[in-house]
């Protein structure tokens, strides 16, 4: 029996907002009390995590003096030396503080979107000061609530005009920093641009530095929208795209939940972690996600542990999913290959565009051949419930 304990080598993340939360929500007042950074990376290092992300005013206060600044800097690091915990990723808050109301880099004030990059630098010294590999934006205000305020042609420009301007700030300081997108299809505005993780693909190949750039695909977000969340991973990874991921659970198309990795959707979770550990995924799995509102601060590290522990658990499902000889052999029925198409179709040649037309298609034996996918999905629910 595993004992499904994390190690380093997991690349097991949170962020200090994520433990952190005190438990406020648009009904309730906070229901825990405030842990200061330090606590917070103590935390961690307590239920096993590798590493800790922060947005800017996670750990330094929007309003602190340049000596709360180091001193606060200069206590995290210690905590850091002392636990062993890592900074892969840092971001920036964006969307808090009121001078942001309509958005930051798309703002319609010009000061806004000046501060915006302003902030936005001085949060990546700060990230690349502490370790930070991968610089995550999520536009949490980007967005409108009436199409009448706001061009989205003028948006995008100037989205586009902030990264492309970020970019070059990144290269000229000479920092080893890549940028991840996140997408998020509604909420905190009525409509986020660059919804999903696809439209983010597609943005990114309009910038100048798209080599630098990537995305951070987050399962509540893409299940928000009912979408596959697996599924959009897979595009990213295609696209050689998929720099970091934020992993947590949600119920399909309600508000952002952030619930415990696996909490909700088991299979759902279980493809993702498949597929992450089948294709060799070796960046951080960044857990994005709160306890409930109803824990102490004992139920919140069971929170931190339960992520982790059911991540390993389905990797494990995953591997006997693997090593499992019913399920590989109806895979194998399913894809079974046809000697008459040898090396066609393939790429495209004349030779080859005229051998597949010449060929004969028994079009009424295609449309009568039953694939075994209800088999196939019970042995994987089977799987998942550990009857096999």
């Amino acid at each position: 029996m595993a004992d499904y304990q994390p190690q380093p080598e997991h690349k097991f993340t949170f962020g200090l907002w994520t433990v952190g939360n005190m438990g406020r929500d648009p009904f309730g007042e906070p229901v825990r009390s405030a842990l200061s950074p330090v606590e917070i990376v103590h935390l961690l290092a307590e239920v096993g995590a590798y590493g800790v992300n922060f947005h800017d005013n996670d750990l330094v206060p929007i309003d602190a003096t340049p000596a709360d600044r180091d001193r606060i800097v200069r206590d995290f690091k210690q905590a850091l030396a002392d636990t062993g915990l890592v900074v892969p990723m840092a971001t920036t808050n964006l969307f808090t503080d009121p001078a942001f109301r309509d958005g930051a880099f798309t703002s319609n004030d010009a000061r806004v979107r000046a501060y915006a990059l302003q902030k936005t630098m001085r949060a990546i010294d700060l990230g690349v000061e502490l370790g930070a590999k991968i610089y995550v934006f999520w536009g949490g205000r980007e967005g409108t609530e009436t199409d009448a305020g706001k061009d989205p042609l003028d948006a995008g420009k100037r989205f586009r005009d902030a990264l492309n301007f970020l970019c070059e700030y990144v290269r000229d300081q000479g920092y080893d920093l890549k940028f991840a997108l996140e997408a998020k299809p509604n909420e905190p505005r009525g409509d986020l641009y660059l919804p999903t993780t696809g439209a983010m693909l597609g943005f990114i190949a309009t910038l100048d530095h798209p080599e630098m750039v990537g995305v951070n695909p987050e399962m509540a977000h893409e299940h928000m929208a009912g979408l596959n969340f697996m599924h959009a991973v897979a595009q990213a990874w295609d696209a050689g795209k998929l720099f970091h991921i934020d992993l947590n659970d949600q119920n399909f198309a309600r508000y952002d939940q952030d619930f415990r990795f696996g909490s909700h959707n088991l299979k759902q979770s279980f493809f993702l972690v498949k597929f992450l550990e089948d294709v060799g995924y070796a960046g951080n799995r960044h857990f994005d996600a709160h306890a409930y509102r109803t824990a102490d601060l004992e139920d919140v590290k069971a929170f931190a542990r339960g992520c982790m522990r059911t991540y390993l658990i389905l990797k494990d499902k995953a591997a006997r999913f693997g090593a499992d000889a019913e399920i590989q052999a109806l895979l194998a029925e399913i894809g079974q290959a046809d000697p008459n198409l040898a090396g066609l179709p393939g790429r495209y040649s004349r030779d080859t565009a005229d051998a597949l037309k010449a060929l004969q298609f028994d079009r009424g034996a295609l449309g009568q051949r039953g694939l075994p996918y209800e088999r196939l999905d019970q042995l994987t629910v089977e799987v998942l419930l550990g009857v096999r």
